[in-house]
């Protein structure tokens, strides 16, 4: 579950996203990593408890029901959560393509397209089969994060920013950026409540799921800190602010072999946020199904593989569709805002049950100060989109 966590949560963000921060938060996109980690943090617990409480397909949309007794609000924050999900994977493909266009020179768009389709095709293969894959693909983009790091800061020449210019002074028109650019890094955690979704098909969720949750935030958080200053270390921030494959000019002066073996990592580490958005999304779509508030067909499941077929084919199309609407900041920010606000209810709907004191026991329990918090700083967070 923890390379689960990991494998959307670090490729969706840090391998595409690193450049559009350092364009907002200038030489201070660290802070604006451990801004949106903080803001994570809060809600992240909330996760834990509600995962263990109701380990079922389209969590979120079974937390607000259990809330708020609504089933419109119910299915509608299920849908939310499914179309982040797309969202997020639409983003993810263009990176993906970028780096695989740096590489190969074939059209953008066809490789695009081509990301989507191979990705739905392992997301319909069944969920033991697609999360192995998933796992040693995380295990590939965790190693080449840390390579990141250790070139970045001991090997390339550092043209970028040195460290104490990556503290931001205590006051200044500087924190405006910051906090926009932290909704930006807010993006490249959406992925925790992704597991959520899948506790339906955990052996011991109220055993794994919290340690799961709090392992993948703490080593995202970790790893995010550490490549995003490696990279303003060693790259200059004008060149970085532009790119789409931010990483991979750490290795601009570093031999062939090297620049290229990066780049299949880079590849593979964002389409394996392409594959688990997938699967998360059609969980969503089948669990809302499955519970009446979307069309049966929805919920059919094939016999041979076990996974929703129709849902995951409307997945994939709805990602090709938007990988041809927007650009992939607008696609982040606006996955960072669904997901917000998808926080805000869910941490409401946990306030509610603590309150009204439903439930049995033997669940993960949190105080009720978290949820509390979580709906502060995700409404803070939220209202960075108007600054």
């Amino acid at each position: 579950m923890t390379l689960y966590g990991l494998g959307v949560t670090v490729g969706a963000g840090i391998y595409v996203l690193v450049g559009a921060t350092a364009a907002q938060a200038g030489p201070y996109a660290p802070i604006s990593f451990l801004i949106a980690a903080f803001v994570v943090a809060f809600t992240a617990f909330s996760y834990a408890e509600l995962s263990t409480r109701y380990p079922v397909s389209a969590g979120e949309a079974a937390y607000v029901e259990a809330g708020f007794n609504a089933k419109w609000l119910a299915t509608s924050i299920g849908l939310a959560v499914a179309l982040s999900g797309m969202v997020s994977a639409a983003a993810v493909s263009i990176g993906a393509a970028s780096y695989l266009h740096d590489l190969t020179q074939i059209s953008h768009s066809a490789l695009t397209f081509a990301v989507i389709g191979v990705m739905g095709l392992i997301a319909l293969w069944g969920i033991t089969q697609s999360v192995m894959v998933a796992a040693v693909i995380t295990v590939i983009e965790i190693s080449g994060l840390i390579v990141v790091i250790i070139w970045g800061f001991f090997v390339a020449e550092p043209l970028g920013v040195n460290l104490p210019q990556m503290i931001p002074p205590t006051t200044g028109p500087h924190w405006i950026g910051i906090a926009a650019a932290s909704l930006l890094a807010f993006f490249a955690f959406v992925g925790f409540e992704d597991m959520a979704n899948i506790a339906e098909e955990v052996k011991d969720p109220v055993r794994t799921m919290p340690k799961a949750i709090i392992w993948t935030l703490a080593l995202a958080t970790l790893l995010y800190v550490g490549t995003t200053t490696a990279v303003l270390v060693s790259v200059p921030i004008d060149t970085l602010s532009k790119s789409a494959a931010p990483l991979s000019l750490v290795f601009q002066a570093a031999p062939e072999n090297v620049q290229r073996a990066f780049a299949v990592v880079a590849i593979i580490a964002t389409i394996n946020g392409v594959l688990i958005q997938m699967i998360m999304a059609s969980r969503v779509l089948y669990g809302l199904a499955a519970r009446g508030h979307l069309p049966a067909a929805l919920a059919v499941i094939s016999r041979r593989t076990q996974t929703p077929v129709a849902a995951t084919i409307a997945v994939a199309l709805v990602i090709a569709l938007l990988t041809q609407i927007f650009p992939i900041n607008a696609l982040a920010e606006h996955t960072s805002q669904i997901v917000l606000v998808v926080f805000v209810v869910v941490n409401a709907a946990l306030i509610r049950l603590k309150l009204s004191g439903h439930g049995a026991e033997g669940y993960f329990k949190v105080p009720l100060l978290v949820p509390v918090l979580g709906v502060v700083t995700s409404v803070l967070l939220l209202g960075t989109t108007f600054l």
